[in-house]
């Protein structure tokens, strides 16, 4: 299963191909604009109003730093990932 936005290119005819030849595969759209069903949303925010708030940044580099020390921190914390799916209202089934 694989869920996707609306972006262009992942309803491109070639992946769309892709797809109907897999019968194995399905593939979920979200709705064109759905930030609350996307658990991605709520990660840009803990990063937004953490690591990257108050902070004048000097270079790409500097930028580029201070995210990956923000996901590092939400990587090895599971309760701040846990967060971000539950405001989702989604949960997660093995199949």
């Amino acid at each position: 299963m694989l869920v996707w936005d609306n972006l262009n290119v992942h309803k491109a005819a070639d992946l769309r191909k892709v797809a109907q030849d897999r019968d194995w595969l399905s593939i979920y759209y979200l709705p064109p604009y759905a930030p609350d069903l996307n658990p991605v949303e709520g990660t840009w925010s803990l990063l937004r109003r953490g690591w990257l708030s108050n902070v004048a940044f000097n270079t790409p580099g500097h930028l580029v730093q201070r995210i990956r020390r923000g996901l590092r921190h939400i990587q090895y914390r599971s309760e701040l990932i846990d967060g971000c799916l539950a405001e989702t209202g989604l949960t997660i089934r093995p199949a």
